[in-house]
């Protein structure tokens, strides 16, 4: 199976700012990739290059297996919202908005315009101006018009930003039927906690860079033991073949196992060899302490390689776009300004 997005050595400069640096990815049909990171790490600037709204500096995108900048027709089948919340003519309905999206995408009926409205539960409000929408509503109509098309690729940026909790819940419920139907899904987020309960994998963006990306279905898949000799216990559970790993945390053990049924074995075994078992359980992975932990990290060592570097948590990549969009606005952007994201010709 070919992957649906694809990236190699993906970068973005403005001037002599580098905003998104070597970034190399790559998301399944059916998977939800998320991206995580600190406003300004350069996030929706890695969702305008695979949206095909900003051109890069250097490196690859495809979409679906084609250059999107190359192949523009491949972006039918694709659904975005970038930097949301998504623009809507505000004195035109929500029914109406989605007809003006669904006129230009082409081949989308009106039982579909009403399907999607459902879907968001914005039927009771489809008839109404946009200008009286909250912006939960309004992000929730921006999911409704990347839906129209039935994508095959479906990238969003914050799509939940200022929900409810009740709307927030129904957007990643959307995301995630979306995946098992077999859309590749790719969104940004804050919300740490509902993409680590159906996410695949999520990239911890810093500074431009992706810091690291975890393997969410792996994370999710696991158990662990609280037991009387953690060492001895390990040594028993590595020699089984139905156990995949084993790590020690503590007093516990976590392991993850190949075959779901094996976990009475597990107790069996350890009883079976003298061990007190004190408790087993599914182990919680905790992305948002995990993801502070990282940063943290990642900040204290980028700090001690700038000699006289004022303080470990820089926003330097908040700075960046800040001074891209002036550059921009003062027509100084390194791009032409007929065109300020078209790559240089080196």
């Amino acid at each position: 199976m070919s992957a649906a997005i694809q990236t190699e050595g993906l970068s973005k400069r403005y001037g002599g700012r580098s905003v998104v640096k070597d970034v190399s990815f790559s998301v399944e049909p059916g998977e939800v990739y998320a991206l995580v990171g600190p406003n300004g790490a350069g996030k929706t600037t890695v969702i305008r290059l695979l949206s095909g709204l900003a051109f890069p500096s250097s490196g690859t995108v495809r979409l679906l297996g084609v250059n999107p900048h190359e192949e523009p027709a491949v972006r039918r089948k694709l659904g975005a919202v970038v930097e949301a919340p998504a623009a809507f003519y505000p004195y035109l309905s929500g029914r109406e908005n989605l007809r003006l999206h669904a006129r230009l995408a082409g081949g989308v009926s009106e039982s579909r315009i009403g399907e999607v409205l459902e879907l968001m539960e914005l039927a009771y409000a489809g008839e109404r101006r946009v200008r009286v929408y909250s912006l939960g509503m309004r992000q929730r109509l921006g999911v409704a018009a990347a839906l129209l098309t039935r994508p095959e690729v479906l990238i969003l940026d914050e799509p939940a930003s200022g929900m409810d909790p009740l709307s927030l819940h129904l957007v990643h419920s959307v995301l995630r039927n979306a995946a098992r139907e077999g859309t590749a899904v790719l969104l940004s987020t804050h919300h740490l906690d509902e993409v680590v309960a159906y996410g695949s994998r999520v990239a911890i963006v810093e500074d431009g860079s992706f810091i690291e990306e975890i393997n969410l279905l792996e994370r999710r898949d696991r158990h662990r033991v609280r037991l009387s000799d953690v060492a001895r216990g390990r040594s028993l559970l590595e020699a089984q073949p139905y156990i995949r790993s084993v790590l020690v945390r503590g007093d516990e053990l976590v392991f993850a196992l190949s075959d779901a049924q094996a976990l009475g074995g597990v107790v069996s075994l350890l009883s079976g060899a003298g061990l007190e078992v004190y408790e087993v359980a599914r182990d919680h992975f905790d992305l948002r302490g995990y993801y502070r932990e990282r940063l943290h990290e990642q900040r204290a060592r980028s700090s001690r390689s700038v000699p006289g570097a004022a303080a470990p948590f820089p926003d330097s990549s908040a700075e960046t776009q800040a001074a891209a969009r002036a550059d921009a606005r003062a027509g100084t952007a390194a791009e032409p300004p007929a065109n300020p994201d078209e790559p240089d010709p080196a």
